[in-house]
């Protein structure tokens, strides 16, 4: 993505989120998870806060049960996925995580491979990427590599997690994601 592409508003100030790591990996230890460092250091240094961060084997089961409690966390806005987006019999992101989304965000999927694309070209069509929101978390499942989690992160979430971002991004949208649910 070209800068000519994209537009931030300096007047506006920024609002930083708070985004949960989840790294999934057979082989990968806290020590050398390079794709969550990735998106980490990314985030941190875009201004956002990282509230958590955690490192699992690919079982569907684990997956889905973490992604869920920071869903249910409300310290936490945005939930990054790293891994098991390939094709794999142990790749299980997909799987674990889509049955959560209330609303899947089907551009990610297409922007990511578009940018992918000019990376790696055709191989690009091995990644499952995947977003989509639940109880007004925005949840993105990146593969592996550390080089599509810059893809995804420089090309994609840099902006739409920037309410400065023109001329529309989901941090100004955030607070209706719930307004269909009943007020408590």
């Amino acid at each position: 993505m070209t800068t000519t592409m994209t537009r931030l508003d300096d007047t506006r100030p920024f609002i930083p989120l708070r985004i949960a790591i989840l790294t999934m990996s057979d082989t990968r230890t806290a020590a050398d998870d390079k794709s969550g460092d990735t998106l980490s250091a990314l985030a941190t240094e875009a201004g956002h806060t990282i509230t958590a961060r955690a490192l699992l084997k690919d079982d569907a089961e684990a997956i889905r049960a973490q992604v869920s409690a920071w869903i249910a966390d409300p310290a936490i806005d945005v939930v990054l996925t790293t891994g098991g987006t390939g094709f794999t019999g142990r790749d299980v992101t997909p799987e674990a995580v889509k049955p959560l989304f209330e609303k899947e965000i089907d551009g990610f999927s297409a922007l990511f491979h578009q940018i992918s694309f000019q990376s790696v070209c055709t191989s690009t069509i091995q990644s499952r990427a995947c977003g989509g929101i639940a109880h007004g978390t925005l949840i993105f499942c990146l593969p592996g590599s550390t080089g599509a989690c810059k893809d995804a992160w420089n090309g994609i979430l840099r902006w739409q997690l920037d309410n400065r971002h023109r001329p529309c991004n989901f941090v100004e949208i955030m607070p209706r994601f719930e307004e269909h649910r009943p007020k408590s």
